[in-house]
């Protein structure tokens, strides 16, 4: 049976978008912002998309079905249904960007879970007993650190399979089999990995796989088989099986030596010629870096993510690191519920030599609004 494309209409995230185009307050500019970055795996240029397509293109998926998420979704489905309740660890605002109190913009892939099984088609396949297999791409995001190797909008792939208990049981050794097929269709037949116990709310048992590159373990897939509890909360009882989940940023930088992740968004045709999975990446003219320091005090109840994200509100793609220089309390000088922090900021365009009287309007913007968003007291 051919695959279906399944492409989610959501009213309900049409109408909150809408609402945040109406609010005038620096949150709901971040998000709005956020939606306007392409979704690089859907863009043929791009070697997210390349890396999506090997894996399409293994012949276990050929029949698999293929879903497109919604970005905002009820915390309910994306957390709830997938055994993390409140004050779960996945649910703090420090890493989740929260639209409002019951929504979310979407944090993993695993949400599809709840959007196939509610297709009509796929309802249908369920009430006959046949195999279900369904794969989703998708733009995500997570509150995170500046570095060269994070950004707070990524991309993930994912896949899920099930079968009926009754026609077949399975195993851990079945997934290591498809993990090994994805790895090789990314790095090649002779590429090494391992698997590692780890533990995740809605698989069990579940497993991580490494792959090794230039000698050391690298991170590539969290995955497991299904949790019947689990797939209870969608409706869908008698079937079992595995899924598994995965970054495509971090791959596609290591497939290419590619020294900074903000390449992946660039322009500027020199980096873009170069941007194919297995193409060892030269560095383009390396322009010099601007870095200026900003110290205050403020409520320990702070949260260096959100402050992140008023960095990168500001300032834009020209920012290539945060780094903590200074952290420390003073009861006598600061209070018992004050702390004291210092970042440096280094700004750095991929593409051009930057001047300071292009970065110091930025800079004091950030003086202004840390004051003005945190309570801060700039020193």
């Amino acid at each position: 049976m051919p695959r279906l494309k399944i492409e989610i209409d959501s009213s309900e995230e049409k109408e909150i978008i809408e609402f945040l185009k109406r609010r005038e307050d620096s949150e709901a500019k971040r998000l709005i912002r956020f939606f306007s970055f392409p979704d690089l795996s859907r863009n043929p240029e791009s070697p997210i998309f390349e890396l999506v397509q090997r894996v399409l293109k293994i012949p276990r998926f050929a029949d698999f079905d293929d879903v497109k998420v919604p970005e905002v979704v009820p915390t309910r489905i994306l957390f709830d249904l997938f055994n993390m309740p409140p004050g779960h660890p996945a649910r703090s605002k420090s890493d989740t960007y929260y639209v409002d109190e019951n929504h979310v913009l979407i944090t993993h892939d695993t949400v599809m879970w709840h959007y196939y099984f509610e297709h009509p088609a796929i309802k249908e396949k369920i009430a006959e007993g046949k195999d279900l297999g369904v794969v989703c791409y998708a733009k995500v995001y997570r509150k995170d650190e500046i570095d060269r190797t994070h950004m707070n909008v990524f991309h993930q792939l994912g896949a899920l399979y099930l079968t009926r208990d009754e026609k077949r049981k399975i195993v851990l050794e079945d997934l290591k089999k498809i993990l090994g097929d994805v790895a090789k269709s990314i790095f090649g037949s002779n590429v090494e990995y391992n698997f590692t116990p780890e533990v995740f709310p809605y698989t069990d048992p579940s497993i991580e796989m490494n792959i090794k590159i230039k000698g050391e373990w690298l991170e590539m897939v969290g995955s497991g088989l299904p949790r019947k509890d689990v797939l209870k909360n969608f409706g869908v009882e008698g079937y079992n099986g595995w899924a598994f989940g995965f970054g495509l940023e971090r791959l596609a930088m290591v497939s290419m030596d590619l020294p900074d992740i903000r390449l992946l968004w660039s322009n500027d045709e020199r980096v873009k010629k170069q941007l194919k999975l297995g193409n060892k990446f030269q560095e383009v003219s390396k322009y010099p870096p601007i870095t200026r320091d900003i110290s205050f005090v403020v409520s320990k109840d702070f949260i260096p993510n959100n402050y992140f994200d008023l960095i990168r509100d500001i300032g834009g793609n020209l920012v290539e690191e945060v780094q903590l220089i200074d952290k420390y309390e003073d009861e006598e000088k600061f209070g018992s519920e004050k702390i004291s922090y210092t970042y440096r900021i280094i700004y750095r365009s991929n593409e051009r030599t930057l001047e300071s009287s292009e970065i110091d309007p930025l800079q004091n913007e950030i003086y202004l609004e840390t004051e003005k968003q945190f309570h801060a007291q700039v020193r």
